[in-house]
């Protein structure tokens, strides 16, 4: 019984995306929100490894092929083979450019310059002798695609990097520039 149920919600489904009219790009006056879940490396000198995490965002559009969107990440835990370790967490704020907005494409390319907000906690670097300062910001540039499934619901890919020189609590800095790459799904209304 329960696999006629689950083939029968599997063919309403699937027959839902089939019939769907061609779908609208994003167009002026449109809000959006995204879950993705996202990967973050960072490509300084070390070699920072962490795990996979979420990320949410809320978007505009005050023009056809202009939108404004912020995201966040979970904060996540990075470690090196060294042993130093940090938590981090990014917040972004981005202007973004739609090439193909307000038309019927259904792929919507985009790409974003903003800022992004950098959250550090439980730091552990140098054997313990230093840590990062707690919030930092970095230019950030972003390129990704939304695919339209339907008039509302499209799936996602972007890449996102970020120019962080990071400063230590007892001065200097490091590099770290994170690359963030995500996927997930969009929802506009």
């Amino acid at each position: 019984m329960k696999l006629n149920r689950l083939f029968a919600t599997s063919i309403l489904l699937g027959s839902s995306v089939l019939v769907a009219q061609s779908a609208m790009a994003y167009g002026q006056g449109d809000v959006f929100f995204r879950a993705d879940a996202v990967k973050t490396d960072m490509t300084a000198n070390d070699k920072y490894d962490g795990e996979n995490t979420w990320s949410g965002a809320i978007g505009v559009m005050p023009f056809d092929q202009l939108g404004v969107e912020l995201s966040g990440t979970d904060k996540d835990t990075y470690t090196t083979n060294t042993g130093d370790s940090f938590e981090m967490a990014q917040y972004s704020l981005m202007a973004q450019y739609y090439p193909l907005g307000g038309t019927d494409a259904r792929v919507q390319p985009y790409a974003g310059l903003g800022a992004t907000y950098f959250d550090f906690g439980d730091s552990s670097l140098l054997n313990g002798t230093r840590s990062f300062e707690s919030k930092q910001w970095a230019p950030t540039a972003q390129a990704g695609v939304d695919l339209m499934i339907t008039d509302n619901w499209a799936v996602n890919g972007y890449a996102q990097y970020s120019d962080l020189d990071v400063d230590y609590n007892q001065g200097n800095e490091r590099k770290l520039n994170p690359v963030t790459v995500g996927g997930g799904v969009s929802f506009r209304f």
